[in-house]
């Protein structure tokens, strides 16, 4: 099974979990709904998600992308995965989000909220220490150099060497990508 985690503000039904869904079938492709803004619930919702399609079906390929990669990151610690793929991730979001501390958000399903300094540095428990430490299951980075939220370069640099790195010149945030980067997220999961 697939389960895409989908980045802040988003949701289950945003363009990228389409198009997984409408590229991966007849793959069941999960993507749930949680709130990447409220770490501890995030982390907490998303771990007891995956332990239950862990026991049912095997260890999951997980896909998260920019806060969804982050949370990917520390599941596959917790939790036995297939493969980690992180798009465009967040993996430093006390200061990749920054500039927005004090900025009133507003979630894919109509929540409003403040981003602020606490619930950012929330996110610091949920961080290795050692990126390329307990990679416990196979991990690809996939990133759009033009990135125009998060210094992917840093991304990069963090993992090469421990992960499979697909940089693409250009994109955006949104990841631009993604078509050509679904044989690898096949491959992974027809090898489960």
């Amino acid at each position: 099974m697939i389960v895409y985690l989908h980045g802040l503000n988003s949701s289950s039904l945003s363009a990228k979990a389409t198009r997984l869904r409408e590229l991966l079938a007849p793959r069941p492709v999960l993507a749930p709904d949680y709130a990447p803004h409220r770490p501890d619930d995030a982390v907490a919702e998303l771990t007891a998600m995956l332990e239950q399609v862990a026991a049912a079906n095997g260890p999951p390929v997980l896909v998260g992308s920019s806060m969804g990669g982050f949370y990917g990151r520390w599941l596959i610690t917790r939790v036995p995965c297939a493969h980690l793929f992180m798009i465009n991730p967040a993996l430093r979001p006390w200061l990749d989000l920054r500039d927005f501390i004090g900025s009133e958000q507003q979630t894919a399903a109509g929540e409003r909220y403040v981003l602020t300094r606490e619930r950012i540095d929330q996110t610091r428990a949920y961080t290795p220490a050692r990126p390329c430490a307990q990679l416990l299951a196979p991990t690809t980075l996939l990133v759009d150099l033009g990135d125009e939220l998060i210094d992917q370069r840093a991304s990069v640099a963090l993992y090469r060497g421990c992960a499979r790195v697909v940089a693409f010149p250009g994109g955006d945030h949104a990841f631009q990508h993604l078509d050509p980067a679904l044989p690898l997220i096949r491959a992974a999961a027809d090898a489960t």
